[in-house]
């Protein structure tokens, strides 16, 4: 065991831990969820200390040999090493201090060790003095949850555009196939089954593309802005370098925000992108939903599409198998809303300088981001791509409904075809053998107008007088 002390008394802490005495308060204080900072936002706090040592020993601040150990523990750190000692609760008070003390104190301690020192030990390399000169947790945290989120966000972004190509790969394959379209549950006019996954593919193209804007809208950083966005303590050569060594860094084109005091007290792009995210969860919720409709049965219910069978259905009734994969969608779209909701509180709550509550935003947000990585490529490997179109029973259901009288009435008019509807419910009879039977319209006609690419599209009309009048 070793001591070290802070303001508030004095610690025992285990020898080999890399974290020290801010870290160990924080674990007994929040003990919360059981799950620590998420590992992407434990990149990004790192990257920025690297950044920030590379941009202090280049303006004669910080002795090289002290930046060069921090800059080699941090890239140990983000190589993989050292990462079960960022312990602290992702779910914290502070407006994410215990976050950024976990980082700096586990980059101290084994930065000493390069120098030839002992963890615990801080006069070679302290956590605050060296590690987190020139900076805040005001400015590093939300600069971390920008960069964290950013990486995050374009691979889901990804996974959307390959379902709309997913989805548009079943609109051609299902593009011959016409079915019954359904407005409020009940048959309403024909549809092709194309058309459907066609029309969830423009949805999710527009998703896809609010995603990738989205980006933008994470690109300007406060770093520099220290405590409240003033920029104290941290000089100009400093607040102006740093943002170029977290470009080359990250890969990712950062802006210094000009009015550095607005995204430290003020997290409304977090509740845009997370309502973003909203939208695609609400769209992928509606997709699931018509899915397990259409696949609904087999054999009672709608049946018009089979799903892949991923896994048996019941304990008790054999044979069944369930639509698992879109129900996941469901509840992860489900889960997203409620992240949205805590994000947007968390984000209305902050006071005056500063909002507290970045921690539980940034948790929300990773934790969306992160289910949507998830989930979407397991929706279209396990779910999309392997649907199959159940075409005779698309034909007979098409066959034995009203559905295609709406596109007769400018041949027969509204009351031959209101008749034509009550005559198929007493008999049973086709629609075609009631119009041909009741000589309303030319067979030859008929057929034509009864044609998929006519039922399905707008289509000039040729007028035909109707035969009985």
């Amino acid at each position: 065991m070793r001591t070290e002390h802070d303001l508030l008394g004095e610690m025992e802490i285990e020898d080999h831990a890399y974290y020290g005495i801010h870290t160990l308060r924080a674990l007994n204080n929040f003990h919360i969820t059981g799950q620590s900072i998420h590992k992407e936002l434990v990149e990004a706090l790192v990257t920025i200390k690297k950044a920030a040592a590379i941009t202090n020993r280049n303006i004669g601040v910080l002795d090289p040999q002290k930046a060069e150990a921090i800059i080699s523990a941090c890239d140990e750190i983000l190589a993989g090493g050292l990462r079960n000692h960022f312990v602290v609760d992702a779910m914290q008070g502070g407006a994410g201090t215990s976050a950024n003390m976990n980082i700096n104190e586990v980059i101290a301690n084994r930065a000493n060790e390069y120098l030839g020192g002992i963890k615990g030990d801080y006069d070679l390399v302290h956590p605050l003095d060296h590690v987190n000169m020139h900076q805040s947790t005001n400015d590093v945290f939300p600069t971390a949850v920008r960069i964290a989120a950013i990486r995050l966000l374009k691979p889901v972004t990804e996974y959307f555009a390959n379902l709309q190509t997913a989805l548009q790969e079943k609109e051609e394959e299902f593009s011959r196939i016409i079915k019954t379209g359904r407005t409020q549950l009940q048959d309403a006019v024909p549809v092709t089954l194309g058309q459907e996954f066609g029309a969830w593919a423009q949805a999710v193209s527009r998703d896809r593309w609010r995603l990738y804007k989205a980006e933008e809208r994470l690109r300007q950083v406060n770093i520099g802005g220290t405590a409240v966005g003033t920029g104290l303590n941290a000089p100009k050569a400093y607040i102006f370098n740093m943002i170029e060594r977290l470009r080359d860094l990250t890969g990712i084109s950062l802006a210094r925000t000009d009015y550095m005091m607005d995204p430290t007290q003020n997290c409304d792009v977090f509740v845009e992108v997370s309502g973003l995210l909203k939208t695609s969860a609400v769209t992928l919720s509606k997709i699931a939903n018509d899915l397990r409709l259409l696949s609904s049965g087999p054999y009672t219910g709608i049946g018009e599409i089979s799903l892949p069978a991923v896994q048996a259905g019941s304990s008790i009734m054999p044979g069944k198998i369930n639509p698992v994969i879109p129900e996941a969608v469901n509840q992860v779209a489900f889960q997203i809303i409620a992240n949205d909701t805590a994000i947007t509180l968390a984000s209305m709550s902050g006071q005056l300088e500063l909002n507290a509550f970045m921690p539980v935003i940034a948790k929300n947000l990773f934790e969306t981001l992160d289910m949507l990585g998830n989930v979407l490529p397991i929706f279209i490997e396990r779910c999309i791509n392997g649907i199959e179109a159940n075409e005779e029973i698309c034909r007979q259901k098409l066959e034995k409904s009203t559905v295609m009288l709406t596109a007769l009435t400018n041949y027969i008019g509204y009351d031959n075809a209101t008749e034509a509807a009550l005559t198929l419910k007493e008999t049973g009879k086709s629609i075609k053998e009631i119009i041909i039977q009741n000589n309303w319209m030319n067979p030859d006609l008929l057929d034509e107008v009864l044609k998929p690419e006519r039922l399905t599209s707008p289509v000039s009309i040729r007028k035909e007088k109707p035969t009985h009048e």
